[in-house]
């Protein structure tokens, strides 16, 4: 007897004694709801069939094709790389399909779900949730979650968040990915360490070293974005320890501003910091270092409409960050 998870899907294999054979197009549609919405209590509610028929569909899709479709997870399930291949395959035509016979469920026949997106905690909370607010005036729900960007991949695999913002590329090809924004990364500290260093133009003429028992305020120990911009910038490795960390790049701007020492940030964080003159920029280079963020889901357009919706809002928002 095999053991059911609490979405009602049991733990399945291969059928060794049921080869391969062409897929009843029910099943596909069936197979194409669980992928996109991670989970059969969700593919049941938006197709109007009960759990059980879901979870018997599965096991017999999942016999003819002779491969496991999903992992079941403490919510939802995850697919398979064979999963994520087959939707690749089927999700056009079968969209397609349904466009020509009707066989879709208008958004005014089931209630809105939500839209579970998810990013690191600044860009989240300085840029992605205000350009969202006029959706969210108009209807939309939204659930947002912030955190670290691999994490939050993985996660977004196992069908938790429709949406990503992720600071990196993801690998494979289980998830598909644009690119939303480019982040500059500015060297700063407070005016009165700028003065006590020479400025600007002292920096630019001997070198990073005019910053020696200056306080480095970064975000975490191993000074990820400090050595990114010594590496790129001053084509050196950084030997430096953080005089302060924190995990949250607004607590690194707040420390800096307050003149805890210098520090490397993204130029939209600390955009008004440099217009007001709280913070000085201690050097200009031709070509400063930039990192690129996407904004990530998974193949296939989502069942939950908003779920573009907010995709479309964003990219066209981030032209302007």
């Amino acid at each position: 007897m095999r053991n059911k998870d609490p979405d009602g899907f049991a733990e399945l294999g291969r059928t060794a004694d049921a080869p391969p054979g062409p897929a009843d197009l029910n099943l596909l549609r069936t197979f194409l709801a669980v992928h996109r919405s991670g989970s059969f209590t969700a593919a049941a509610r938006l197709l109007g069939l009960s759990q059980p028929t879901v979870t018997a569909q599965m096991r017999s899709l999942e016999r003819q094709v002779g491969r496991e479709l999903f992992e079941r997870l403490p919510r939802g399930v995850a697919p398979s790389p064979y999963a994520d291949e087959l939707a690749a395959r089927v999700v056009a035509p079968l969209d397609a399909l349904a466009e020509v016979t009707g066989d879709t469920v208008q958004a005014g026949e089931r209630p809105a779900d939500p839209v579970h997106l998810a990013g690191p905690a600044e860009l989240m909370c300085l840029r992605v949730l205000p350009a969202l607010a006029p959706l969210v005036a108009d209807g939309l729900l939204l659930r947002a979650v912030t955190g670290l960007t691999d994490p939050l991949l993985d996660e977004l695999r196992a069908g938790r968040h429709d949406l990503v913002v992720a600071t990196a590329r993801p690998r494979g090809r289980a998830l598909s990915a644009v690119p939303l924004m480019d982040e500059e990364f500015v060297l700063t500290a407070a005016p009165h360490w700028a003065a006590r260093t020479g400025g600007p133009e002292n920096l630019a003429t001997r070198g990073p070293g005019t910053l020696h028992g200056v306080p480095l305020v970064t975000y975490a120990e191993d000074l990820p974005i400090a050595r990114r911009y010594w590496r790129h910038v001053f084509g050196r490795r950084l030997d430096c320890r953080a005089a302060v960390t924190v995990p949250d790049l607004r607590g690194v701007l707040a420390a800096v501003v307050a003149g805890a020492g210098f520090s490397v940030l993204p130029r939209y964080l600390c955009a008004a910091e440099l217009a007001s003159g709280a913070l000085v920029e201690l050097y200009a280079p031709e070509d400063p270092p930039i990192n690129t963020a996407y904004l990530v889901q998974r193949p296939g357009s989502a069942v939950n409409p908003q779920v573009a919706r907010v995709r479309d809002l964003l990219i066209g928002a981030a032209r302007a960050w």
